[in-house]
């Protein structure tokens, strides 16, 4: 940024006799400046809106992966929780959807905007309510905390900038970019984020599910039970890829609950609701 405001003082403030460009003398200084003017703009915050168009986008792209289990009570059900745990965050407004995707593998996802996803494999390894809210508010921490976003900005920057360079965002049908951050956030999937940003949304995670009544201890466990599971087992192969280790995470957890969250301890683990809504259909 500091770069692009100093190019950006200089053709503003230099006549155009101060610049020696040798065999680039005939660059258009005019253009060059609202050039560096747009790709300021591509750097800057995404917006509500946009943030919520691009979540939508990566969204649909994960339900073609896998789609939405078929099971209504259970998609209801999860949507209740996480849409009261979204209550108790500071953005209880953005347009919060929850969904269950019918595959074995163990795993969750958010998408910028307030796209949540958990697979019906992580459901089946769950016990209770608090654990299905621990898990739901992590990634609405990472929702909360724009970590996908940013993750975005760091990799598809220097594209972007090409882009602007090029005028390829003035096409029919919309801005090109959207689709190509839609394809790069789609990507991160694979990838993961930073495991900072992972270890932010475990410890906003379980600060969540206390304040929205629950037993705090409910993402803890769900770390603890995957981490019993034999790490060779194929439906665990992409959340071992993209997370920190289960070790670990409990560790620095373990560490933050025990200073911070030791009145909520006695709070409800809703077993009995938790599977009551699990049987019907």
């Amino acid at each position: 940024m500091r770069a692009q405001l100093f190019f950006a003082s200089l053709l503003v403030s230099l006549p155009v006799a101060a610049f020696d460009l040798g065999g680039f003398g005939n660059i258009d200084l005019e253009k060059a400046a609202k050039v560096v003017q747009k790709v300021q703009k591509a750097n800057a915050d995404i917006n509500e809106p946009q943030e919520i168009d691009l979540g939508g986008g990566i969204a649909s792209n994960l339900l073609g992966a896998a789609p939405l289990w078929d099971n209504p009570p259970v998609q209801r059900y999860v949507n209740k929780v996480g849409r009261w745990l979204a209550l108790q965050t500071e953005r209880p407004d953005l347009p919060w959807q929850f969904g269950v995707l019918d595959d074995d593998d163990v795993n969750a996802f958010a998408a910028p905007g307030g796209y949540v996803f958990i697979t019906k494999g992580l459901l089946a390894r769950m016990s209770n309510e608090a654990e299905l809210a621990g898990v739901l508010a992590h990634e609405i921490s990472h929702v909360l905390r724009k970590h996908h976003l940013q993750a975005l900005k760091k990799g598809a920057r220097s594209e972007l900038m090409s882009d602007l360079a090029n005028d390829a965002i003035k096409s029919q049908g919309g801005d090109p970019r959207l689709s190509k951050l839609v394809s790069a956030g789609t990507e991160i999937y694979a990838r993961g984020l930073d495991k900072q940003d992972e270890y932010e949304a475990d410890r906003m995670g379980v600060v969540i599910a206390a304040r929205a009544g629950y037993d705090p201890y409910g993402l803890p466990a769900v770390l603890q039970t995957l981490q019993s599971i034999n790490p060779n087992d194929s439906n665990l192969a992409l959340m071992f890829k993209t997370h920190p280790a289960l070790g670990d995470r409990l560790s620095l957890l373990d560490g933050l609950m025990s200073e911070s969250l030791a009145d909520s301890e006695g709070q409800p683990d809703l077993a009995e609701r938790f599977a009551s809504q699990l049987k019907a259909k």
